[in-house]
């Protein structure tokens, strides 16, 4: 029989984070994803929220994230990536596409 987990979302939480930009490295213990929130005209973007996985874990979230964009592309339709982002690429990549 599986347990059921209770989960507490605090109001302060509820409100969540807006980033368009996600800086991810790893090692061989762990991958590390920052979330910025970039703005137009300036030269410095503070981290907004920093979360810290095992690779196991970093690679459930993959399939989870996978998962929830094909569920969401077929109810909303495909969604569109302005400009070019490269598959693997190691540079910052905004979430919109802009580089």
């Amino acid at each position: 029989m599986e347990e059921k987990l209770n989960i507490n979302l605090t109001p302060e939480m509820a409100e969540g984070v807006y980033a368009n930009l996600a800086i991810i490295a790893h090692s061989s213990s762990e991958f590390v994803v920052d979330f910025v929130r970039m703005m137009p005209g300036l030269k410095q973007a503070n981290v907004k929220s920093r979360i810290i996985l095992t690779p196991e874990h970093a690679k459930k979230l993959l399939f989870a994230l996978q998962d929830n964009v094909n569920k969401y592309e077929q109810q909303f339709g495909k969604i569109q990536i302005n400009g070019n982002p490269t598959p693997g690429s190691t540079i910052p990549m905004p979430f919109n596409g802009e580089a």
